[in-house]
């Protein structure tokens, strides 16, 4: 269902129009009903974090951010630069709780994070699929900076795949398919819920971009497969194990007589290969076109990450790609990335 026809479909049933009688009295108040009722469904499963970091004993500084409670029983999702550094903390809920939380896990290569609290009737907020979001969707950014109440903004998707670089010691990778976004951020939002009209949390607020990089917008680590197993590998084990090839790379229109031959449009172009990675040893090069890995269509290197989880490290990967026009076969033994 799309936006404009959820729109629609909430507005009551014989509501007059405005004083001037205009359609657009109309749609000012089916919007307003939208963010209202978004904000009534996910706010209460937003909660406040306070968490204190150590910058050399015995001083420490406070800081914080916002989480998303997203099982009943203590599970809060954020985002893993709100606890960077952080030995301890305390989540605020809006019903005036404050519980000690335990830091589960944390991704910094993802930027998310999962804590839990010791609960067993939190609101909660259900998670959506930000796959099928597009431009020009309406979103609404809630975050709880004060501990008090959930700070609600609301915009639109402004662009999609979008990509931000992380890092974690010597290790840096591209956080794919994140969402843009012209909903007010704050920093205390960082962690909250990016929602869409039917108050499915699609995102986790993550960025605001300042002056000179696009004043007014931010950005949101999409809840997607890939991001959904990274929660579930935190939740279960405490961190996530990755696949290393040592790649960079994009996506590239294939040309119209290998499209044709493999009967898609899209492959990754190897940007660098790094030297004596698995992909070096394997003999990939720059400018060489993959297309499929492991038996599955790749069209982007968010393909590719999502291919290269713990289940890849040690195992021999067939890499199809076009090199000088002609088609080959490499076998890459991918190791697990150490951060």
């Amino acid at each position: 269902m799309t936006d404009l026809r959820f729109l629609q479909d909430i507005v009551s049933d014989g509501q007059e129009a405005g004083p001037n009688g205009s359609d657009d009295d109309e749609a000012f108040d089916a919007y307003s009903k939208v963010v209202t009722r978004v904000a009534e469904l996910v706010s209460p499963a937003v909660a406040n974090l306070r968490v204190w970091r150590r910058i050399g004993a015995p001083q420490r500084v406070e800081g914080g951010g916002s989480a998303v409670a997203v099982t009943t029983d203590g599970f809060l999702l954020t985002s893993a630069h709100v606890m960077a550094g952080t030995d301890r903390g305390i989540a605020t809920l809006v019903d005036g709780r404050e519980l000690d939380i335990e830091i589960v896990g944390t991704d910094p290569l993802s930027d998310l994070a999962v804590l839990r609290v010791q609960a067993s009737d939190l609101a909660v907020a259900p998670l959506g699929d930000a796959a099928r979001l597009r431009v020009g969707q309406l979103v609404v950014a809630i975050g709880n900076p004060l501990g008090f109440a959930g700070s609600v903004t609301a915009g639109v998707v402004s662009a999609l795949g979008r990509s931000i670089p992380t890092r974690s010691g010597s290790t840096t990778r591209l956080v794919e398919n994140v969402i843009q976004t012209d909903a007010a951020l704050h920093p205390g939002n960082s962690g909250g819920a990016l929602s869409d009209s039917a108050g499915r949390v699609v995102g986790i607020n993550t960025a605001v971009v300042g002056p000179g990089l696009g004043q007014g917008l931010g950005l949101a680590v999409p809840i997607n497969d890939a991001s959904r197993r990274i929660i579930g590998s935190l939740m279960r084990e405490g961190r996530v194990r990755r696949a290393f090839l040592g790649i960079a790379g994009g996506p590239r229109p294939l040309p119209p007589r290998v499209a044709g031959a493999v009967g898609r449009q899209h492959g990754v172009e190897v940007v660098e290969v790094v030297p004596g990675s698995p992909a070096a040893r394997a003999g990939l090069r720059a400018a060489d076109l993959i297309f499929e890995m492991d038996g599955r269509a790749v069209a982007g290197m968010d393909d590719v990450q999502r291919l290269m989880d713990g289940s890849a490290i040690g195992r021999r990967v067939d890499v199809a790609v076009y090199r000088d026009g002609v088609r080959q076969a490499l076998e890459i033994t991918p190791t697990e990335l150490s951060t």
